[in-house]
């Protein structure tokens, strides 16, 4: 089995080996451009997201600057999704985000790590591990999701949250480590801030 074909099954590799290298830097070309655009160039900027990334649905913005070191090509997004600036994706494995998805501003989501064992460290080995986040989610400014995350549809993650284990349907999840604050509720249907009211009638 070679290097890219350990890659792939979950095992670990050798990321710096030369064919993996020469994938990777291939899948990154389009990165360059795409941090150099902003407001107004938002037709470019689309048909970039349909080059670089895995999977893109309707109607997607990723505001630049945005950084993925396969380029996007292990991201694959639902409809209607947001980033906020600097999101940074360690894409080495595959990263899915259902419709209706917001991220706020510099949150990392990561699918690689390495082993623990030193010798093995020593080495440069890496393994990865996909993640996954439902529909309808909300992120904020500032998360970080570690490899082999789960994200239940509707749910808030807590802007600095540190996420190392899956998080259910739902909820709103904070803390490092990230945990279950409490469910989505009544009391969310009616105040959305504190004491403010969700206007009705408007």
């Amino acid at each position: 089995m070679n290097e890219a074909e350990k890659m792939k099954a979950g095992m670990i590799y050798n990321p710096g080996d030369e064919s993996i290298m020469k994938e990777q830097t291939g899948c990154a070309a389009y990165l360059k451009e795409y941090n150099t655009l902003g407001l107004g160039d938002e037709k470019r900027m689309n048909e970039l997201l349909h080059l670089m990334l895995g999977e893109v649905g309707e109607n997607c913005y990723l505001q630049p600057p945005f950084y993925a070191n396969w380029g996007g090509a292990h991201l694959h997004l639902g409809n209607n999704i947001y980033a906020n600036f600097n999101l940074t994706l360690v894409d080495d494995g595959h990263i899915r985000i259902g419709d209706s998805t917001m991220i706020g501003p510099n949150v990392t989501i990561a699918t690689a790590s390495h082993p623990v064992l030193p010798a093995l460290r020593q080495k440069a080995l890496q393994y990865n591990v996909d993640v996954f986040i439902g529909s309808n989610v909300w992120i904020g400014a500032g998360a970080i999701l570690l490899p082999g995350v789960r994200i239940g549809d509707n749910s808030v993650i807590g802007a600095g949250s540190v996420v190392t284990k899956d998080i259910p349907e739902n909820v709103v999840a904070v803390g490092n480590p990230c945990r279950v604050l409490r469910p989505i509720n009544e009391h969310d249907a009616e105040f959305y801030y504190r004491n403010r009211r969700i206007q009705t009638g408007e």
